[in-house]
């Protein structure tokens, strides 16, 4: 039985959810000039599994809230997660937390791309225009990183920028698998599953120089895992009270905590190109998400039968 909406509930949870994927990125970032991104996505994947599992406890849907009809669609939405996870982490250690942050928002603008590509979506001019509009202030971002002049051109940043870039490429491809999940499997299926491929693929990373961490850096490590999982769980949440398309464009509080984040904790100072870019980003996604709700009401007042005002 759906449950009734509540918006400001839903509301709550997601920005609740965002202020924990802060936490759970600025613990990994804490570390990752140390532990190799492999050996993060393992603690951030592994120490995940316990909260979900406590949760549908919880919920008395063990039983079969774990069931799924796909085991192939989570093999892949797991893979593509995981280097999604894995480069993100990798860029952290490489580049200020706010830009990771404003080049992650280029996921949701390229879904949009993808989910015409893959899933047969049409997309019409305005969103087209939104996703130009989107890349190019991801463009805006990257352009400092990537300085032609060899007396100031960092390759550390250059090389994190595009590591950043790529994880974005994956989790806008991880989004549309999961779009396909969402048909057929449970949302707590789809976020367990995850936890384990990812845990399972890490450990494939063993070779490439685990370290044995400290015990503060094994602390946030697993801080870090359990925090994950909590705001997988906020998140899930979060949906279960309003629609996504009124949930969705709070994603972007995310900036301003990344900014307030690094400036107290990490010492960095947000750039005005970072700025402006990331601003670009936030208005084409906001405007996306805007015309996606818009085109919802359109198909259910058609299936309804009613005329649009």
């Amino acid at each position: 039985m759906a449950l009734p909406q509540n918006p400001l509930r839903a509301i709550a949870l997601k920005i609740a959810s965002v202020c924990v994927f802060v936490t759970m990125a600025s613990l990994i970032k804490s570390s990752a000039d140390v532990i190799p991104p492999g050996q993060a996505v393992f603690f951030r994947s592994f120490f995940a599994i316990p909260v979900i599992l406590a949760w549908l406890l919880l919920k008395h849907d063990l039983a079969h809230g774990l069931e799924t009809k796909n085991p192939m669609g989570h093999f892949w939405r797991g893979f593509v997660g995981s280097c999604a996870m894995g480069l993100g982490f990798a860029g952290l250690g490489l580049l200020p937390f706010p830009e990771v942050t404003a080049i992650g928002y280029a996921a949701p603008i390229l879904v949009v791309i993808f989910a015409a590509m893959f899933l047969g979506e049409q997309v019409r001019l305005f969103r087209l225009s939104m996703v130009a509009l989107g890349l190019g202030g991801v463009l805006i971002v990257l352009s400092p990183r990537f300085n032609v002049d060899p007396e100031t051109a960092d390759a550390a940043q250059a090389l994190g920028a595009t590591l950043v870039l790529m994880g974005a490429v994956c989790a806008a491809l991880a989004q549309v698998f999961v779009r396909k999940l969402v048909q057929t499997e449970r949302t707590a299926a789809i976020v367990f599953w995850f936890s384990i491929t990812a845990t399972g693929l890490s450990l494939l990373t063993l070779p490439w120089g685990w370290v044995w961490p400290t015990p503060f850096q094994f602390l946030t490590l697993i801080a870090a895992g359990l925090a994950g999982g909590v705001g997988q769980i906020l998140l899930t949440s979060s949906y279960r009270h309003a629609d996504a398309s009124l949930i969705a464009p709070f994603e972007y509080t995310s900036m301003l905590l990344a900014i307030i984040v690094g400036y107290s904790v990490f010492g960095e100072i947000p750039s005005a190109s970072m700025l402006g870019g990331a601003a670009l980003i936030v208005t084409a996604g906001i405007l996306i998400i805007w015309r996606e709700r818009q085109l919802g009401l359109e198909r259910g007042a058609r299936k309804a039968g009613t005329p649009q005002p």
